[in-house]
């Protein structure tokens, strides 16, 4: 779910950018961030807690938290709340604290 207007704040969406996450191909705007993208693609759950397995969703939306770890194009670790979306992009859920020797 996006908002489509606002009485204050003007969207100025990019393209539409196909992308994968968890090897389903969802739609996004370029220029949104990834978080932003999935929240709208109706995915909540971003990770989950390392020690009791709790889902985490999206939080702080400034890169302060791990709670949107997850690994982009290969590469662990990436705070999807500031990571902006591109067109093909490979997004996966993290488990873990992420594999940092590939």
């Amino acid at each position: 779910m996006r908002i489509q207007e606002h009485p204050i704040v003007s969207f100025e969406r990019g393209r539409t950018v196909q992308f994968t996450y968890n090897g389903q191909i969802l739609e996004g705007y370029e220029g949104e961030t990834i978080a932003a993208a999935l929240h709208a693609a109706g995915i909540k759950v971003l990770s989950h807690s390392h020690e009791k397995q709790r889902p985490r969703g999206f939080y702080c939306a400034i890169g302060n938290c791990s709670s949107c770890l997850m690994v982009v194009n290969g590469e662990p670790n990436v705070r999807i709340c500031v990571e902006m979306l591109q067109e093909g992009m490979h997004i996966d859920t993290q488990t873990g604290k992420g594999d940092i020797l590939r």
